[in-house]
């Protein structure tokens, strides 16, 4: 959905909550789209799961997530700016979030279009318990999802309104 006064999406932004099927969606677009997909799974597991604290911190991660976006963001304007296509399959939890990496697009020159996987929670629940239990796309990652992580993160995920939809050129998909 690009109007005469944005340019095509070149930034894919896939949100959604814990179990959504945020990563499945973005790997086909990925495919679709000949995108580079950033994953921010994957760059935390690379770059900082060996030397995380046990339990998990939510302040030690957040603060790496942050390292990786300024990072990922970084790299994914270089190779839009060549044309490329680029997935952030950053998790995207809160309205903010996005709007930054819209807004990063936009000053850029990219357009952007968000991509919301929308799903019930029970059934992203089941969905994380069978993917800890070693099914789906992520489980490769090496980590379970407790319930305690999937309800905090659950507190903190913003659903995006109608208006934000609007305003990212924005695809609702009921996984």
């Amino acid at each position: 959905m690009t109007t005469m006064n944005s340019p095509a999406p070149l930034i894919h932004l896939v949100c959604g909550s814990t179990g959504a099927g945020k990563t499945t969606h973005a790997l086909k677009l990925e495919d679709q789209l000949g995108a580079v997909r950033f994953s921010i799974d994957e760059w935390m597991h690379g770059l900082f799961w060996a030397d995380s604290p046990r339990p998990p911190q939510l302040a030690w991660s957040l603060e790496r997530v942050e390292r990786c976006y300024a990072r990922i963001w970084a790299t994914a304007r270089m190779v839009a700016a060549r044309g490329v296509p680029c997935v952030l399959d950053l998790g995207f939890t809160t309205r903010a979030a996005r709007n930054r990496f819209v807004a990063a697009a936009a000053a850029d020159g990219l357009g952007a279009q968000l991509h919301w996987i929308d799903v019930p929670a029970e059934e992203r629940w089941r969905r994380v318990e069978a993917r800890n239990a070693g099914d789906g796309a992520t489980r490769h990652l090496d980590f379970a999802i407790t319930r305690a992580m999937f309800d905090g993160i659950e507190r903190m995920w913003e659903a995006p309104d109608e208006a934000e939809m609007q305003a990212a050129h924005g695809l609702r998909v009921s996984g």
